[in-house]
């Protein structure tokens, strides 16, 4: 059985919004489109795509889906080539005729979950209301965290209002990059327990 990783590249204070560009996701008014190039650096690059190369197939929410569709078909470095040569699955109720080749649309959550069957390692990016709703259903193995060191103090949060509460175990060691980022894997530990701190 395969299992599902999401990758999200997410600052310290939980913004995943726009991290690759100015125009990638303006909604809100977000200012900070592009926050990610200036804390990567090169060991961080390839790390991503290593990951990038590990994957069977790519499983996306309809925005990002979306993002990825209108950018990554017209580019021809080896992530390009990876992305676009592995089976996509976007979960959306709307997207009738995905115009990326290779694309397959999923109704809903627990049906992304069947992607375990079919494939070892499916890979997802960004798609922070994917991420919550496959967490909730308890379909996602795998939460891989990319956490750059920059506080923006708007945009959209992985885990806002009206997330199911959790708690995770870290999956790997985890791994400090030059520019300050940090690689976090992290695998669901079931619900949260409370007890008082003692000495």
């Amino acid at each position: 059985m395969g299992i599902i990783v999401a990758n999200l590249f997410i600052t310290l204070d939980g913004v995943y919004q726009a991290p690759g560009g100015r125009e990638e996701d303006p909604e809100g008014g977000f200012a900070f489109g592009g926050w990610q190039a200036p804390v990567s650096d090169d060991e961080s690059g390839a790390a991503v795509a290593a990951d990038i190369a590990t994957m069977d197939a790519l499983l996306l929410g309809r925005r990002t889906y979306d993002i990825f569709a209108a950018y990554w078909p017209h580019q021809s470095d080896a992530i390009a080539g990876a992305l676009n040569r592995v089976p996509k699955f976007v979960v959306s109720s709307s997207l009738q005729d995905p115009a990326w080749a290779g694309t397959t649309v999923l109704p809903d959550a627990a049906a992304a979950g069947g992607l375990r069957d079919q494939y070892r390692q499916v890979l997802m990016f960004g798609s922070g209301v994917l991420i919550r709703s496959l967490l909730a259903a308890g379909v996602l193995d795998r939460l891989h965290l990319w956490l750059y060191p920059v506080v923006l103090g708007q945009g959209k949060r992985l885990f806002d209002a009206g997330t199911v509460p959790a708690t995770f175990r870290l999956a790997e060691p985890a791994r400090s990059f030059p520019a300050g980022a940090v690689s976090l894997v992290y695998e669901p530990g079931g619900g949260v327990e409370t007890r008082e701190m003692t000495a």
